[in-house]
């Protein structure tokens, strides 16, 4: 059997899986993320490791069964967190994680060095203020103690792995969103990492996704009450992992949404796909040679709970949602541009903030998750205009997807067919658990696809003709204000 850990924004989803990928237990722990002035977001990494260990043996307790059963452990993450390690993996300071975006200025000089072509030509993705190499930056201007000891940086999953097996190493996929990463050359860009004055011995080791790193130490063992002869995958960043969970594993397959905490368009290619405008970013997929380019944005369902926090904290966010599908906002005039932690697709803009627009004393709660619900969609849909095929379907997954009133919201925002797959909020887990069960050479990447199905559709009405014209106008609004953002940074 194995276990997977999916290390999300918000906790730890620990599954037992069968060698099949047959899914036989889940259990989640949470853990806090810490948000200071403006951008800044950090969690502990001790308390992912806590969570793994506490989730791990409720899993054993819970199933019944025995340490000697888990034949791997294959854990994934979310992308473009930074984590420094000192040479005996010991964490020097909380992580900065994804939606961190202090490193603005640097992201900016980094630019001015390379220029925008170059560096998204040689790495896929921009030069943004939430890649790890800015923040990297940031660091090493801001806390140079730090630095001075750091002996690896390394990312979410990363910080796991080096506990289980002491092997300090990344892999492709969290490489590729480093903006430090080559992607046709499969290695570190030198030119980029001298050009951030940043030491080119922070770069930890890139391993394939679906490699043995190692067995468990003992000490590992102990706390999570398993064996030595568990092996460790390597395992992947959160996006190409749900892709493989959604069974996005060939090119030309439709794309996905993922609607979890922040949300996220994507597809299977051959190639990278390099847009004009740069919208959208290219990862490395767990599947060897395949790519999955991207375009994400950092408001996803947990705007929801954002809102429900603070404006109805007891109220349950199912009852939320129905609120604000039982009433309309874009066509009262009501807008919200859900840009709390700032941008990534399509603007990369980092002080981007999160605005209600054409409020009236006639608008209450209802109103107000009803503009959430729509600003979200409105901006997936900029994130999936670089990438999407005309009149393909779009598969949804995350937890966002369980609603069948949002789905079919989003269908009418974006125009064509929209399909939950039966995952739902288990397309990372299950992409995790794929990719170590090949790793175990117990699957195949092939057979992934057929791990999920299509369990329901949502077509298109009359109504997506207004909200095309709603799109514009929120487009607008963002336009309107976005000198105001920089203004105000």
């Amino acid at each position: 059997m194995l276990i997977a850990h999916d290390l999300g924004t918000s906790g730890d989803k620990a599954s037992l899986y069968a060698l099949d990928g047959t899914l036989v237990a889940s259990v989640t722990e949470s853990y806090p993320t810490s948000y200071g002035p403006g951008t800044e977001s950090e969690q502990d990494p001790e308390l992912w490791w806590r969570a793994v260990v506490t989730s791990t043996r409720r899993l054993l307790a819970d199933s019944h069964t025995a340490p000697e059963a888990i034949a791997g452990i294959c854990v994934g993450g979310t992308m473009m967190a930074v984590v420094c390690l000192d040479a005996s993996g010991e964490v020097l300071r909380p992580a900065m994680i994804w939606s961190d975006q202090r490193a603005a200025a640097q992201a900016e000089r980094l630019r001015a060095t390379v220029g925008d072509e170059t560096g998204y030509a040689i790495t896929g993705n921009r030069l943004a203020a939430t890649y790890n190499l800015p923040k990297l930056m940031w660091l090493a201007e801001h806390e140079p103690d730090v630095m001075a000891r750091t002996y690896r940086a390394v990312g979410h999953k990363d910080a796991i792995n080096a506990r289980l097996t002491g092997i300090i190493a990344t892999d492709v996929t969290d490489a590729s969103s480093t903006a430090a990463y080559d992607l046709a050359a499969n290695t570190w860009s030198d030119e980029l990492i001298a050009a951030a004055g940043v030491e080119s011995r922070l770069m930890p080791l890139v391993v394939p996704s679906t490699s043995v790193l190692g067995n468990l130490t003992r000490k590992a063992a102990d706390e999570l009450g398993l064996t030595t002869a568990t092996q460790v995958i390597a395992g992947g960043g959160d996006g190409p992992m749900a892709a493989a969970g959604a069974g996005c594993v060939v090119p030309g397959d439709p794309g996905y949404v993922c609607l979890g905490t922040s949300a996220w368009y994507s597809r299977t290619t051959s190639a990278p796909v390099l847009d004009p405008l740069q919208r959208s970013f290219t990862l490395a997929h767990v599947i060897p040679d395949l790519y999955v380019p991207t375009a994400t944005t950092q408001a996803g369902a947990g705007t929801l709970e954002w809102l429900r926090d603070s404006i109805a904290p007891d109220m349950a966010i199912k009852d939320l949602v129905a609120e604000g599908l039982g009433t309309h906002a874009a066509g009262t005039g009501l807008f919200f541009l859900p840009y709390l932690t700032g941008e990534r697709s399509p603007w990369w803009n980092p002080h981007a903030s999160g605005v209600m627009a054409g409020l009236r004393r006639t608008h209450g709660r209802a109103e107000l998750a009803r503009a959430v619900l729509e600003g979200v969609g409105y901006g997936l849909a900029l994130c999936m205009e670089p990438l999407v095929r005309p009149g393909e379907p779009v598969d949804v997954v995350g937890g966002g997807s369980d609603s069948d009133g949002w789905l079919a919201l989003l269908a009418d925002i974006w125009d064509r067919p929209v399909r939950r797959r039966s995952v739902t909020a288990g397309a990372t887990s299950l992409g995790v658990a794929a990719t170590g069960l090949v790793g175990l050479g117990a699957l195949e990447f092939g057979q992934a696809s057929g791990l999920s199905t299509i369990e329901a559709e949502f077509l298109p009405t009359a109504a997506a003709v207004r909200h095309r014209e709603h799109q514009e106008r929120f487009v607008a609004a963002y336009l309107a204000m976005e000198p105001w953002f920089g203004a105000t940074s």
